[in-house]
């Protein structure tokens, strides 16, 4: 993920001025790669490696959803409408 995008995305779900590590800013860095690597492994199927990193990251952006919505309802249903996660 380049520099920049990864700025922008923190700038636009952090909650306060200094924060970077809040469950929202770690679930929006984590769809962008997801995305980005679902798209490379479209082209590159047999890429198991790449695979399984995918898996990894979607299993911690789970936790980290399950986390949000046992702290607060409504932080957890604003990323999901955010983000579009869920259908």
């Amino acid at each position: 993920m380049d520099v920049s995008i990864k700025a922008e995305t923190v700038e636009k779900y952090k909650r306060n001025d200094k924060d970077t590590g809040s469950p929202e800013v770690q679930i929006a860095l984590l769809t962008g790669r997801i995305k980005s690597l679902t798209e490379h492994l479209k082209s590159f199927k047999k890429d198991h490696s790449a695979r399984r990193g995918l898996i990894m990251m979607v299993n911690k952006r789970r936790k980290l959803l399950n986390y949000l919505q046992l702290q607060d309802s409504d932080r957890y249903k604003t990323i999901i409408n955010k983000l579009g996660l869920r259908k």
